[in-house]
């Protein structure tokens, strides 16, 4: 009977002392923010329900925002699906649905921004080079030989690579951080990157795509988002997300904070070894009733109410564990009892 209980949720303290405290002006403001490469599984459902959850419990409003920056794994049939996805879990955005793809212009100033603050720089190494140059967890980093290009230089061949003037691989643009930081994500990470690429959103109109790391938290910047909610493998990333916050002059200050993802015993939740199954067609598709997609629950009839209980039942730790597939199947025979 132990499991029926709601169980606890850390966040919910810290929402509760920031708005006690006046920390966003009392505001709550979350957001689910996927990348639209694939279909979602029962740990992104933990996920939306989080955010929806918080934003619902104290009057605040959660964003859907498509984190779309890598044209080459994106496409229109998954934005659509995990659109469908959190209404049949019985969540609204109302008219907070944003995509990153639409501050892409933004996101291009303020890289031109940290140029002209000589906190940018544009690497002409080829891949492999930037690689051996970051070291590793034993060896510390060695600055690019590109590192103290002058500002005008930077500039001009960051906008080259804009216009498209250069082929995918050949300069990357960078920030200037510290290449012997104990932290490799600090070590001058990639800002942006030449793809020519046909954008589901965008269509061709750029040749250069924001990574993920400098283009998320900018995005929560721009929406005023004041929880940015995310699984514990970007603890690690958080510092970045903070130089990005305080060396740009982004309207709001976002912060970070890091939850137990979910792991299940007798469940495969990597969406690249899902896709995998997929193409290679062991099963019928993305909503096969085997899959343990949202969709291809969905089609095993589990309910939407079984699985927000689901989410509450396990509740939000900051240690990784294994949770029982039996408290899932509870759940389900629960609600259909």
């Amino acid at each position: 009977m132990e499991q029926k209980t709601e169980a606890q949720n850390f966040l919910k303290q810290i929402v509760e002392k920031d708005i006690k405290n006046n920390t966003h002006g009392g505001q709550v403001v979350t957001r689910f923010p996927p990348e639209p490469n694939g279909y979602l599984h029962i740990g992104h459902a933990k996920a939306i329900c989080l955010n929806f959850g918080l934003a619902n419990d104290y009057n605040g409003r959660c964003h859907l925002r498509f984190d779309d920056t890598n044209p080459v794994t994106e496409d229109v049939e998954y934005v659509e699906s995990i659109k469908a996805d959190v209404k049949w879990l019985g969540f609204d955005w109302n008219e907070n649905l944003f995509y990153a793809s639409n501050y892409f212009q933004q996101l291009y100033d303020w890289a031109v921004y940290l140029i002209k603050e000589n906190k940018a720089y544009v690497d002409s190494q080829t891949e492999e080079q930037v690689k051996e140059s970051r070291g590793d967890f034993n060896r510390p980093g060695k600055d690019s030989p590109f590192r103290n290009r002058t500002v005008a230089e930077n500039l001009e061949l960051f906008e080259k690579m804009k216009n498209g003037d250069f082929a995918d691989g050949t300069h990357t643009l960078r920030a200037k951080i510290d290449m012997q930081s104990p932290n490799m994500n600090m070590r001058d990470p990639l800002l942006y990157r030449i793809k020519k690429v046909h954008h589901h959103n965008t269509g061709s109109k750029w040749n250069i795509y924001p990574m993920y790391d400098y283009a998320h938290p900018l995005s929560d910047a721009i929406e005023k988002i004041t929880h940015s909610i995310c699984t514990l493998e970007f603890q690690d990333h958080r510092p970045f997300y903070d130089w990005c916050i305080d060396n740009v002059p982004v309207p709001a200050k976002p912060r970070q904070y890091e939850f137990a993802r979910l792991n299940m015993t007798y469940l495969v939740m990597s969406k690249r070894k899902l896709l995998q199954l997929v193409k290679e067609k062991l099963v019928s598709g993305w909503d096969d009733p085997r899959m343990p997609t949202i969709s291809g629950i969905r089609r095993r009839g589990y309910t939407a109410e079984a699985m927000r209980t689901f989410a509450k039942r396990i509740g939000v730790a900051k240690a990784e564990s294994l949770i029982d597939v039996e408290i899932l199947e509870d759940c389900v025979k629960d609600d259909l009892d």
